[in-house]
């Protein structure tokens, strides 16, 4: 999964409501599905979104399928979202050293 299928797999609200829902512990589709509304099978195809993506995992139990959330996944999300932090808080150190080393200008007294 790249950061880009991950952005893109959660731009869909019924998706991030999914993968919230999935913080609680791993749940089959019934239980997901539950209170969306859309039906079952388009929670599945949620469901394969968010997979493909990495963001779930899935393993079969009997005839049901049980969802949870990828750790991994989430995990390299994460990274790029806070690379956008990172780059943030050295363009902030870069600007106040920066303004430190300028001579301040002297204020002119109103008149």
């Amino acid at each position: 999964m790249s950061y880009i299928s991950g952005v893109e797999a959660l731009a869909v609200p019924t998706r991030r409501v999914i993968l919230e829902r999935l913080r609680a512990g791993p749940q089959p589709v019934v239980e997901l599905a539950r209170g969306l509304p859309v039906s079952r099978p388009a929670v599945s195809q949620h469901l394969k979104v968010l997979k493909r993506a990495g963001l779930v995992t899935d393993r079969r139990v009997g005839t049901r399928r049980i969802y949870a959330v990828n750790p991994d996944g989430i995990a390299r999300l994460r990274a790029y979202i806070e690379s956008f932090w990172t780059a943030a808080l050295a363009g902030l150190k870069a600007a106040a050293e920066a303004d430190t080393t300028r001579p301040r200008e002297k204020r002119r007294k109103p008149r």
